[in-house]
Protein backbone atom coordinates (compact mmCIF):
# COMPACT_ATOMS: atom_id res chain seq x y z
CA UNK A 1 0.00 0.00 0.00
CA UNK A 2 1.15 3.65 -1.40
CA UNK A 3 0.63 6.28 1.43
CA UNK A 4 0.71 10.04 0.09
CA UNK A 5 -1.06 13.40 1.08
CA UNK A 6 -3.71 15.35 -0.56
CA UNK A 7 -0.71 18.06 -2.36
CA UNK A 8 1.62 15.18 -3.43
CA UNK A 9 -1.35 13.77 -4.90
CA UNK A 10 -2.30 16.35 -6.66
CA UNK A 11 1.11 17.11 -7.89
CA UNK A 12 1.55 13.86 -9.59
CA UNK A 13 -1.73 12.34 -10.01
CA UNK A 14 -0.92 10.53 -12.87
CA UNK A 15 1.79 9.09 -11.69
CA UNK A 16 -0.14 8.05 -8.73
CA UNK A 17 -2.96 6.16 -10.31
CA UNK A 18 -0.80 4.72 -13.17
CA UNK A 19 1.05 2.92 -10.70
CA UNK A 20 -2.46 2.24 -8.68
CA UNK A 21 -3.18 0.50 -11.91
CA UNK A 22 0.44 -1.32 -13.22
CA UNK A 23 1.10 -2.80 -9.57
CA UNK A 24 -2.48 -3.41 -8.79
CA UNK A 25 -1.60 -1.45 -5.12
CA UNK A 26 -3.73 0.34 -3.11
CA UNK A 27 -3.41 3.71 -2.28
CA UNK A 28 -4.20 5.85 0.74
CA UNK A 29 -4.31 9.64 0.67
CA UNK A 30 -3.79 11.35 4.53
CA UNK A 31 -6.52 13.87 4.47
CA UNK A 32 -5.23 14.74 8.44
CA UNK A 33 -6.77 13.70 11.31
CA UNK A 34 -8.00 9.87 11.27
CA UNK A 35 -9.34 11.00 7.55
CA UNK A 36 -8.20 9.47 4.03
CA UNK A 37 -9.15 8.53 0.98
CA UNK A 38 -7.99 4.96 -0.35
CA UNK A 39 -7.96 4.55 -3.97
CA UNK A 40 -7.88 1.28 -5.90
CA UNK A 41 -7.86 -0.24 -9.50
CA UNK A 42 -11.03 -1.40 -10.84
CA UNK A 43 -10.33 -4.77 -11.45
CA UNK A 44 -8.81 -4.83 -8.02
CA UNK A 45 -12.40 -3.34 -6.54
CA UNK A 46 -14.29 -6.24 -8.53
CA UNK A 47 -12.46 -8.86 -6.83
CA UNK A 48 -13.08 -7.13 -3.60
CA UNK A 49 -16.96 -7.32 -4.38
CA UNK A 50 -16.90 -10.75 -6.19
CA UNK A 51 -15.36 -11.83 -2.57
CA UNK A 52 -17.85 -10.05 -0.58
CA UNK A 53 -20.51 -11.58 -2.72
CA UNK A 54 -19.78 -14.71 -1.78
CA UNK A 55 -18.92 -14.72 1.44
CA UNK A 56 -22.38 -13.01 2.04
CA UNK A 57 -24.12 -16.56 1.68
CA UNK A 58 -24.19 -18.58 4.74
CA UNK A 59 -23.91 -21.58 2.84
CA UNK A 60 -21.08 -20.45 0.53
CA UNK A 61 -19.66 -19.41 4.32
CA UNK A 62 -19.99 -23.02 5.80
CA UNK A 63 -18.39 -24.30 2.54
CA UNK A 64 -15.33 -22.56 2.82
CA UNK A 65 -15.35 -22.49 6.66
CA UNK A 66 -15.39 -26.92 6.12
CA UNK A 67 -12.56 -26.55 3.35
CA UNK A 68 -10.49 -24.58 5.74
CA UNK A 69 -10.58 -26.94 8.47
CA UNK A 70 -10.12 -30.42 6.23
CA UNK A 71 -6.98 -28.47 4.69
CA UNK A 72 -5.74 -27.54 8.40
CA UNK A 73 -6.05 -31.42 9.28
CA UNK A 74 -4.46 -32.41 5.92
CA UNK A 75 -7.50 -33.64 4.85
CA UNK A 76 -8.56 -34.19 1.01
CA UNK A 77 -11.87 -32.30 -0.12
CA UNK A 78 -11.52 -32.95 -3.75
CA UNK A 79 -14.65 -35.24 -3.39
CA UNK A 80 -16.42 -32.43 -2.07
CA UNK A 81 -16.10 -30.57 -5.03
CA UNK A 82 -16.93 -33.53 -7.64
CA UNK A 83 -20.24 -34.06 -5.82
CA UNK A 84 -21.41 -30.25 -5.29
Amino acid sequence: MQITTVSDFRKDMKSYLDRVVKNVETLMINRGKDTGIVVMSLDEYNSLMATSHELSSRKNEQRLDSAIAKLSNKESFAKDLIED
